[in-house]
């Protein structure tokens, strides 16, 4: 017997406010926030389907949650965002099946319900931001004060790291490879860039009036945003390549071996 195909469920991502940010941007904002249920009409639809002829030519969405941030002209990455389970209507387009196979166009869309945000930073959403929330703030300090007491010692172990990796760990080079191609063939790209910026975003804020060093600043943005990366793929690696991104040698008062 014929297996029903599953039902395709269609994302979208916003800010905080529910409005589509491309709408905003182009003088026509569209809020999803005041639409739920309902089915809206594209305000400026492009008449050559399906390519850009303004900054808002149609509705944008993805069926992996995982690349919902992605070209959503929400800048600087922010959060809280927005997530909604939309419904394409009438016709529907993509710029390439080949490269976007996750991506639907349309002039029309029926706006179902809001759903989770924190899946849009992937299958570890809620323990990125666990990391975000909490870890970071707590460790952020401790490791500007770690670089700013021995620059040198602590460029030359990053150095170390990064190429060749310890007693525990892999390189962080290799670790960082190997979490950014699961992201690709997850279709979690998006998730890993924005987990990322707002992590290195966290420690730089919390450094802001610490007195650390610029360099200490950027090696603490550097190692938060390692450490989200870990937390969402946790479910995907083994301790091997999660501590390498998590720095144990680095944290380790044992210089990590060349």
């Amino acid at each position: 017997m014929a297996r029903t195909p599953k039902p395709v469920t269609w994302y979208m991502a916003t800010p905080a406010d529910g409005i589509i940010q491309h709408s905003r941007q182009a003088g026509t904002p569209v809020s999803l926030a005041d639409a739920v249920g309902q089915v809206i009409d594209h305000p400026n639809p492009c008449r050559t389907k399906w390519f850009d002829e303004t900054d808002f030519s149609y509705f944008r969405m993805v069926k992996r949650v995982g690349e919902a941030l992605e070209d959503t002209g929400i800048w600087p990455v922010t959060w809280p965002v927005r997530l909604w389970i939309v419904e394409p209507v009438g016709d529907t387009g993509n710029w390439s099946q080949h490269h976007y196979p996750y991506r639907l166009l349309a002039h029309q869309i029926r706006v179902v319900e809001e759903t989770d945000a924190w899946q849009a930073l992937g299958a570890g959403g809620r323990e990125v931001l666990e990391v975000i929330e909490h870890e970071i703030p707590e460790r952020a300090p401790g490791w500007a004060a770690d670089w700013d007491a021995d620059p040198e010692g602590m460029r030359e172990r990053r150095w170390n790291w990064h190429l060749s990796g310890g007693r525990n760990s892999g390189s962080g080079m290799w670790a960082q490879s190997v979490t950014h191609a699961t992201a690709r063939a997850r279709r979690e790209y998006a998730a890993q860039r924005w987990n990322q910026r707002l992590a290195g975003e966290t420690a730089e804020r919390v450094l802001a009036a610490s007195g650390a060093s610029p360099q200490a600043v950027t090696y603490a943005w550097s190692r938060a945003a390692d450490l989200a990366t870990a937390a969402q793929h946790q479910t995907h690696f083994d301790a091997y390549v999660l501590d390498t991104l998590r720095g144990a040698d680095l944290d380790n008062s044992v210089p990590a071996a060349a």
